[in-house]
């Protein structure tokens, strides 16, 4: 049997598993997964705010593009984070890496907060602000895959299934807190106050949520799987070479998984908000709060979900979720833009419903593509190449796609279509995954 082939089928996984240890591996991996997804999506939710600080213009949609082409930017360079600390975990141990990168994160947040804007600088603040996004895509890169590869390897063989889905929910507790942040502040700033200090807020608030990850993180130990291989000597060299040249179907594979989940997730979590404030006129305010309680009612759901995700296997939970995506995405889409606030708001959710049903089986999945080796970089790679094609940039072409057809529902048309790229993957992999 290849080692591709062996990958696919979960190993025995470590003998002794501390419950005092597991609990500390699902806090670590989902407080991490919190403020990657809280300091990465509040540029998102302030990019209208945002937008005239660095990229001033007459007409709004140009600034507003430009601003989201910088967040998408973010996401374009994950790969190389991807290798990077693929290439950490797997040669140095999962926790060196988490550690590493969730510092470089909550740093590269924190000087946002701090930047000088176009006014006061000219052009340099608009490098400055592509520079540190850079920095926050690059470690981004490796925080989600070093998360489900920590908690995977840190759970009990026949319960990863369910305890993987307190990693989504870290992440998604991340939106949903960058989401009410933005809407505290702009509730209690006027708008001239906003643009002038209040957006700068929010970003500062990556302080103390990277103490409190570090507090975590310094906690833990490396995984029993990993510790076991050390001690073995049984290390890859190269990681990225043995990665690409015995895990080729894994990889593309995970990447088109990525492309599905990422398309779909990113447009609901960073563009619907764009999308109802800049396009449909709706007060930011109350968008933001809207984007926070219906990323609660998805974290919500996981747990529920996490459990059927054990009873039923994640690739037939992932195809729910999918479907759900690609069903709704459209009559969603049409639902915001009949002027009436409370129809846009079931219109979100009901899209985001499909959310929850995507994030919980994927999380478990992913790492079960992956034999231990090359199991951090294997995912790094695949994940992180496809969040770049279809994940990062689907604010930017969503909003693309309108300014140029001047049709408010085209971006259901690119959900529907990396949802397709999603099923037809995962008709390719093994049922027992």
């Amino acid at each position: 049997m290849s080692a591709t082939q062996s990958s696919a089928v979960p190993g025995p996984g470590p003998t002794l598993l501390d419950p005092r240890s597991v609990r500390r591996a699902i806090l670590a991996g989902s407080i991490g997964t919190l403020i990657e997804y809280y300091d990465f999506s509040v540029y998102g939710y302030l990019a209208v705010a945002i937008a005239p600080q660095f990229f001033p213009s007459s007409d709004p949609t140009a600034s507003t593009l430009a601003a989201l082409a910088v967040f998408a930017t973010g996401l374009v360079v994950r790969p190389i984070g991807g290798v990077f600390f693929g290439r950490l975990g797997d040669r140095w141990g999962r926790r060196r890496a988490l550690v590493a990168s969730v510092l470089a994160m909550g740093i590269a947040s924190s000087i946002t907060g701090l930047l000088p804007t176009y006014h006061q600088i000219g052009v340099t603040a608009a490098v400055l602000l592509f520079l540190i996004r850079m920095v926050q895509g690059i470690s981004s890169g490796g925080e989600s895959v070093g998360a489900y590869t920590y908690v995977y390897e840190s759970a009990p063989p026949r319960r990863r299934a369910f305890l993987g889905a307190f990693t989504p929910i870290g992440s998604n507790l991340g939106f949903m807190f960058a989401a009410a942040t933005a809407g505290l502040i702009s509730a209690l700033t006027t708008k001239s106050q906003m643009a002038d200090w209040g957006w700068r807020l929010p970003f500062l608030m990556a302080v103390p949520l990277t103490l409190v990850c570090l507090w975590a993180r310094l906690r833990i130990t490396d995984t029993p799987e990993f510790a076991e291989a050390a001690r073995r000597d049984d290390i890859p060299t190269a990681p990225v070479r043995e990665a690409l040249s015995t895990h080729r179907k894994a990889l593309l594979q995970s990447m088109c998984l990525a492309m599905g989940q990422g398309g779909a997730v990113f447009l609901g979590l960073t563009y619907i908000g764009i999308h109802l404030t800049a396009d449909l006129k709706y007060d930011p305010t109350q968008v933001f709060w809207l984007s926070a309680g219906v990323v609660l009612v998805t974290v919500l759901l996981m747990v529920p979900v996490g459990l059927l995700t054990a009873r039923f296997g994640c690739r037939r939970v992932l195809l729910v979720g999918l479907l759900g995506f690609l069903v709704t995405a459209y009559p969603a889409m049409a639902l915001m833009g009949r002027h009436s606030f409370a129809l846009a708001a079931a219109a979100y959710l009901l899209f985001m419903l499909s959310s929850a049903v995507v994030q919980v089986p994927a999380a478990s999945l992913w790492p079960r593509l992956f034999e231990r080796r090359v199991r951090y970089t294997g995912m790094a790679i695949g994940y992180n190449v496809g969040t770049v094609l279809a994940g990062g940039t689907a604010p930017y072409i969503a909003t693309y796609l309108v300014h140029r057809t001047g049709n408010p529902i085209s971006p259901a048309f690119f959900v529907m279509l990396v949802c397709v790229i999603g099923i037809v993957a995962l008709m390719t992999v093994r049922e027992d995954v």
